[in-house]
C-alpha cells in the first residue's frame, strides 16, 4: 500500500490500535495490497471510549465481553453479576486496552 494512503488510514485510526504497535503496523499496511485497503478500511474495529462506557453501564451484565467476543467472559458477568461486581470494576480500567488489542488482531486477520 501507498505511505500515504497508510498515512492517512492510521491518522482517522490511531486512537483505536495500541499506541506502542503503531510503527509496526505501519510497516504491515505499507507491505499489503492496495486491493485490500477496502477491506482494512471496512473491518469492524470497535472504539475504545465507547466501549469503556458500555462497561461502565451494562459491565455488571457482561454486555462489554459480549462486544470484544469473549463469550465464555460474557457468560461469566452475566450469570454471577460481573463475578460480584469485582471484575466489572477490574474491566472498567482494562477494557479500553482490550478493544485496541482486539482491534489489531482483527487488522492482523486480513494483513
Amino acid at each position: 500500500m501507498e505511505t500515504m494512503k497508510v498515512e492517512i488510514f492510521l491518522a482517522g485510526m490511531s486512537n483505536k490500535f495500541p499506541s506502542a504497535k503503531i510503527m509496526m503496523l505501519k510497516e504491515r499496511l505499507e507491505k499489503l495490497d492496495d486491493s485490500k485497503l477496502i477491506i482494512v478500511q471496512s473491518l469492524g474495529y470497535k472504539d475504545p471510549t465507547t466501549m469503556l462506557i458500555i462497561s461502565l453501564f451494562l459491565g455488571i451484565f457482561g454486555v462489554d465481553r459480549f462486544m470484544l467476543g469473549e463469550t465464555g467472559m460474557g457468560i461469566l458477568k452475566l450469570l454471577t453479576g460481573g463475578l460480584f461486581g469485582v471484575l466489572a470494576v477490574i474491566d472498567w480500567f482494562l477494557i479500553m486496552n482490550k478493544t485496541k488489542e482486539r482491534n489489531l488482531q482483527l487488522l492482523y486477520s486480513v494483513a
